[in-house]
């Protein structure tokens, strides 16, 4: 039984990275995994990844390209305002323009230096450097 299935797909990600693997495949999939999958292969961290469809539900193949040092869920969803990143930003990441916070705001899934731009708060996703 999972609990969060965007917890368990960065930790198999992560995993695959240690071991040097160049795929992963992950099951559930949902739109906010696809969204923050789609975020961190923007950003250059992850190759292409692909959603292939079965009938016992979909799963995603992604492609690494062994660019992730550490990516991970921020556990509690923490409610952020506009003008408090740079205190998530000490906390989840090692030096400041260092990797990217990933934000669930109301103008959709985006990261943190896209929600700065925007004026917009939200709530912690994920974080990926």
């Amino acid at each position: 039984m999972m609990n969060d299935p965007l917890a368990n797909t960065l930790s198999t990600m992560f995993n695959a990275e240690k071991i040097g693997s160049t795929n992963c495949i992950v099951k559930p999939i949902s739109n906010v995994i696809k969204n923050v999958l789609q975020i961190i292969k923007d950003n250059n961290y992850i190759g292409d990844f692909e959603i292939i469809k079965n009938n016992k539900g979909d799963i995603i193949k992604i492609n690494l390209i062994g660019r992730i040092n550490k990516i991970g869920v921020i556990k509690p969803r923490f409610a952020i305002k506009k003008n408090e990143f740079e205190k998530f930003e000490k906390r989840f990441l090692p030096a400041k323009d260092f990797g990217l916070i990933i934000v669930s705001t109301p103008k959709g899934i985006m990261t943190h230096y896209g929600a700065k731009e925007k004026n917009l708060g939200g709530v912690l996703l994920a974080y990926c450097y």
